[in-house]
């Protein structure tokens, strides 16, 4: 299925669809149709986009849209923030907290986030821009928060290594129904989709497996249903169906926007519309 932007989007009176010489038309029909005017604006938080206003946030690297807050997006930073995660409420862009990972060690590259079936965030520290200097990586998980504010939670530690060696990644997505965590590296020649464990073992080392050819990602995002995993680069995004644990096919070409920097992207919680972020000052979320 292709999913469109929210902005190339255009609706027309039913009586459009059809085209027939004016003097068939009933008169009622045609004033039907002008008294009804043109179809009512989307109304969801957020459905138009909104841009992230906090001077704190140059560099939103990810996105996760909140299950218990409605309107309400997760962000952080790229490298050298600090152990810290934002709320943005997509209705003014205005930060409504600042979350302090603590019990985790000092975070080199964080680039993804991403919330399980489970209620916590996944936070994906797994950037390696030297491309495969670093022996292993690591995933924090604390639960979504009930009340926004400010705050100091306790995150658990996963170490992350690679069945095929060390290598960059910037996406990081949660499947929605089964828990399980899946990798996507970013290399220009040959990507890979990498499946984590069936559950994450903070006591040891979880290798995750090559299950899936990709090209360069920097972001990636299941459906809310699961059934539907959507990537995108720099300059392309796609969705795949998602079946048996796998991508399927080629995917079809989703009409993302030109970002310069395009690093992130979600689905809103009822998987019409796809959301699409970027890093800088004062940068645009897309729908």
């Amino acid at each position: 299925m292709r999913l469109l932007p929210v902005r190339t989007a255009v609706r027309v009176p039913a009586v459009a669809a059809v085209l027939v010489p004016a003097v068939l038309v009933p008169a009622a029909l045609v004033l039907a149709a002008l008294v009804a005017g043109p179809a009512a604006a989307d109304e969801r938080p957020g459905a138009a986009g909104f841009t992230i206003g906090d001077p704190r946030i140059k560099e939103s690297s990810g996105l996760a849209a909140s299950r218990i807050h409605p309107g309400v997006y997760w962000t952080h930073n790229d490298s050298d923030d600090g152990p810290y995660v934002y709320t943005v409420d997509s209705a003014t862009g205005r930060t409504v907290a600042r979350v302090t990972m603590t019990g985790i060690g000092t975070p080199r590259d964080v680039e993804a986030i991403s919330l399980g079936p489970d209620g916590q965030l996944y936070v994906g520290d797994i950037g390696d821009n030297r491309d495969g200097t670093w022996d292993h990586v690591w995933i924090y998980r604390f639960p979504e928060p009930k009340e926004l504010h400010d705050a100091t939670v306790r995150a658990e530690q996963f170490t992350v290594t690679y069945a095929d060696g060390p290598r960059n990644a910037e996406a990081l997505m949660v499947h929605p129904v089964t828990g399980r965590v899946y990798i996507a590296s970013k290399n220009e020649q040959r990507g890979g989709l990498y499946e984590g464990p069936e559950r994450l073992s903070a006591d040891g080392n979880n290798v995750f497996r090559r299950v899936a050819d990709v090209p360069w990602v920097t972001d990636g995002a299941f459906s809310p249903d699961g059934g539907r995993l959507t990537l995108r680069g720099y300059f392309w995004a796609r969705t795949y169906p998602w079946k048996d644990g796998r991508p399927q096919g080629e995917g079809d070409r989703v009409d993302a926007p030109w970002q310069g920097q395009a690093e992130s992207v979600t689905y809103t919680p009822d998987g019409r519309t796809l959301m699409f972020g970027a890093e800088g000052a004062n940068s645009r979320v897309v729908a």
